[in-house]
C-alpha cells in the first residue's frame, strides 16, 4: 500500500517515470474540469464578514508546504488568538476544543501538536470553519489563524501562500498535479511567503543517539534528507502516509528490525509516539520568518477596526 501512496505522490509533484507523466496528459480533461469548478466557486462565492481580523495560511498545492511549523512560529508569542483546523483523519466530527491532553485519535496530529506547543492559543478543529469561527469569537478571541483555508471562499480574510522553493516540477491542478488552484492564484494572496526567502527553516536534532531509525509520516519525506546528519548515525528509513496514526506494536517491529538505539521523528510525529515508551530522537523544526512578512501581518491585525 506505502508503495502505491509514493508513486502517486511522485506522479503528483515530481513525476520521472514515462507511465506518470502519461497519466498526467490522459487526465488533463479531468482537471480542466475541476479547475472551472474551482474558478467558478471562487468568483460566484460571497465572503462573510466575521468583524474580526481572520489570517489564512495555506498553500496552492497538496501537503508538505511547511504551514505548521510557520504558524507556530508565528503565534508563539502571540495571546488571545485561536487557530482552527479541519482536524484531518481526527476519529470525532463535531467542533472540538483541543487541549494538550486531548487524544491525538479525537483532534488529529496537528491539532495536537497546536495545542502543545501554543498553550496560550485556543486550538479549535472543525470542518464548518465559519461555526469554528462563531465560537472562537464567543470565548472572546482578538484574531484567527486559520490552518489552510485559501481554498475557503466564503470567509473574509488576509491569505497568506507559501511557496517552496523546490516547487512541484508537474504545473497541472488536480488530477493531473498536486495543485489545488491554478498557480495563478498566487497573484490575489495578500501575501506570498517564498522558502529560503522570507522563511528559513533550522534543525536541530534532541537526543541523537548512535543507530537512529528515520520513522516518519508526513508528505514528500524526502525533504527531510538535507537535515539528517552525514555521520552515519542514520541507519534506516521507514515511511508512511501523512498523518499516520502509529501503534506501539509496528514502532517496536521497527526498532528489533534494525537494532535501532532511537527512532529519529518530527515533532509532528512524536505527538503521536510519546506515550509509547520508547527512545525517541526528535528533529526540532524551528522557522524563522523575515521581520517584514511578521510586520504586515501586525499591521493587519492591530488596523482592523479603523478599516473594518
Amino acid at each position: 500500500m506505502n508503495t502505491i501512496f509514493f508513486w502517486v505522490e511522485e506522479y503528483l509533484f515530481y513525476p520521472k517515470k514515462l507511465s506518470q507523466k502519461i497519466l498526467s496528459y490522459i487526465l488533463l480533461p479531468c482537471t480542466a474540469l475541476y479547475c472551472t469548478v474551482v474558478i467558478f466557486k471562487r468568483i460566484f462565492s460571497k465572503p462573510q464578514d466575521f468583524a474580526l481580523p481572520i489570517v489564512s495560511i495555506g498553500n496552492l498545492n497538496i501537503g508538505g508546504n511547511g504551514k505548521t511549523p510557520f504558524t507556530l512560529a508565528l503565534l508563539k508569542d502571540r495571546e488571545n488568538v485561536a487557530i482552527i483546523l479541519r482536524g484531518y483523519k481526527r476519529e470525532s466530527r463535531d467542533l472540538l476544543e483541543v487541549h494538550d491532553n486531548t487524544p491525538v485519535m479525537l483532534c488529529g496530529d496537528e491539532a495536537l501538536l497546536y495545542a502543545k506547543s501554543l498553550p496560550k492559543c485556543l486550538v479549535i478543529v472543525s470542518k464548518d470553519r465559519a461555526k469554528a469561527i462563531k465560537y472562537a469569537k464567543k470565548k472572546g478571541v482578538k484574531a484567527i489563524f486559520l490552518d489552510d483555508a485559501f481554498h475557503k471562499h466564503n470567509i473574509k480574510k488576509f491569505d497568506i501562500l507559501l511557496k517552496p522553493s523546490n516547487e512541484p516540477t508537474n504545473p497541472f491542478c488536480l488530477p493531473s498535479g498536486a495543485y489545488r488552484e491554478p498557480k495563478s492564484l498566487y497573484k490575489i494572496a495578500d501575501i506570498v511567503a517564498v522558502e529560503d526567502r522570507d522563511f528559513k527553516r533550522e534543525v536541530s536534532i534532541k537526543n541523537p543517539t548512535s543507530k537512529m531509525v528515520l520513522v516518519t509520516a508526513i508528505a514528500k519525506p524526502d525533504r527531510l534528507d538535507k537535515y539528517l546528519p552525514k555521520d552515519g548515525t542514520i541507519i534506516a528509513k521507514e515511511y508512511f502516509k501523512d498523518h499516520h496514526l502509529f501503534t506501539k506494536k509496528e514502532l517496536q517491529k521497527i526498532v528489533q528490525k534494525y537494532s535501532a538505539s532511537s527512532l529519529l521523528v518530527t515533532t509532528k510525529d512524536k505527538v503521536k509516539m510519546e506515550n509509547f515508551n520508547l527512545n525517541l530522537s526528535v528533529m526540532e523544526l524551528e522557522i524563522k520568518i523575515d521581520r517584514k512578512i511578521v510586520q504586515k501581518i501586525d499591521n493587519f491585525i492591530d488596523n482592523f477596526a479603523n478599516v473594518g
